[in-house]
């Protein structure tokens, strides 16, 4: 993701959520470590808790992405390119809040995201 995008991203989360508390978390790849990005977050007050590099096990996100492709993706011919992607956006928004988070591990006791709580 451009760099670009991901301040765009950054300002859409601070129009949508405004006056809420706001934290990412996110890796390390250079986008999201780019000192303009930084600024921008800091500015718009969004918190930023950065994973440590090498885990990415710690990275909700990919477990969520890992079970979509399994699901959704893996071994399924769509009739065209966009059917694909429509298809997942269903199943995404589909999902409870608890379908989305427990393949994240982030309801077991023994989660990391509970030293937050």
């Amino acid at each position: 993701m451009p760099r670009e995008d991901v301040r765009a991203f950054l300002r859409h989360l601070q129009s949508r959520y405004r006056g809420r508390p706001l934290w990412l978390i996110l890796d390390r790849v250079p986008c999201h470590e780019a000192h303009p990005s930084q600024v921008l977050a800091g500015r718009l007050g969004i918190g930023l808790m950065w994973l440590p590099t090498q885990c990415p096990e710690l990275n909700p996100v990919g477990h969520l992405w890992r079970e979509l492709k399994r699901l959704v993706a893996a071994n399924r011919q769509f009739r065209t390119i966009d059917e694909e992607p429509r298809y997942a956006e269903r199943w995404f928004l589909g999902l409870t809040a608890r379908e989305a988070l427990r393949p994240s591990g982030v309801l077991t006791p023994s989660s990391w995201s509970h030293c937050w709580s």
